[in-house]
């Protein structure tokens, strides 16, 4: 892969860098977060086309790679967020959209650089584990012959409502050694965001989480102001949408007001080729 080039970046050079050289060439600078003391610190994922959709929702065509163009630095990117968290989130149509053997580790979405990441892991992060891959299903209803419930090393827990725990438990999740089934209060099929960050921080020591959508969960986690960064990928297409394709945006099932939108603050822009790689923090509410 050709070395991302670094337009912008707002960090504070001064500090030690965390990267492996190896990675910080490639990256175009190093990266690091500022962790809080009280919960997670959530980093979205995104990539959306220049008319802002992250899917095309067609079958077998509905997830990010047909939205990038499997861009290298897209990929690239995604998997050092992966190996910089602690654990890894989606929702349960998104499980669906990707291919049955994936799982939320780098070296999947990128193993060129499986070795830097794995060494980036261990070595400056000092984790040893891959991180934790949380999968939130308030019904329960997900496949447990897909590779993230069933690979060893890999631990995975299953966020549900009560009758989505009853189904998993039908459904055998019990024979599932790496797999774990937490119930949750569900409101009209939706888990309270601020509960799962609470539950991950309090028994996984979760630090940093990797949130890679869909729209629905990150909406809810951007309305209930449970998200730190966002992380995206601009490719340079037209996705389109018409009555029949309402394609989805980053965020779906919200809408917000002009006085209670929330405004980011850019962090660093990115580019290879025709793509940008833009980053963002500060997700408030319009003040002014």
């Amino acid at each position: 892969m050709k070395p991302i080039t670094t337009l912008l970046d707002r960090h504070n050079k001064v500090e030690p860098a965390v990267l492996l050289e190896e990675l910080a060439s490639l990256y175009g600078g190093d990266l690091r977060f500022p962790l809080r003391s009280d919960r997670p610190y959530v980093v979205g994922n995104f990539v959306s086309t220049l008319d802002g959709v992250v899917s095309f929702e067609l079958p077998g065509k509905s997830g990010g790679g047909e939205i990038s163009g499997h861009n290298e630095g897209d990929r690239f990117i995604m998997g050092l967020l992966r190996a910089s968290a602690d654990a890894a989130i989606v929702g349960s149509r998104t499980l669906e959209e990707v291919h049955p053997g994936h799982l939320w580790v780098a070296e999947h979405v990128y193993p060129e650089a499986r070795d830097y990441y794995a060494r980036y892991r261990s070595q400056q992060l000092n984790k040893l584990k891959p991180p934790l891959n949380v999968i939130v299903s308030g019904s329960g209803a997900v496949n447990l012959e897909r590779a993230v419930f069933r690979t060893p090393g890999l631990q995975t827990v299953i966020i549900t409502s009560e009758s989505g725990r009853e189904l998993l438990e039908r459904n055998g999740v019990a024979a599932l050694t790496s797999t774990e089934v937490k119930q949750m209060e569900a409101f009209e099929g939706r888990i309270a965001p601020t509960s799962i960050l609470n539950f991950l921080y309090d028994q996984f020591a979760v630090k940093l989480l990797l949130h890679e959508g869909g729209p629905t969960l990150f909406g809810n986690f951007v309305v209930e102001g449970c998200v730190d960064e966002l992380f995206l990928t601009v490719a340079p297409q037209f996705a389109g949408r018409d009555i029949k394709r309402k394609r989805p945006g980053v965020i779906s099932g919200a809408a917000f007001l002009p006085e209670t939108a929330p405004w980011l603050t850019i962090v660093s822009v990115k580019q290879s080729g025709d793509h940008l790689y833009l980053r963002y923090a500060e997700l408030q509410p319009r003040t002014s």
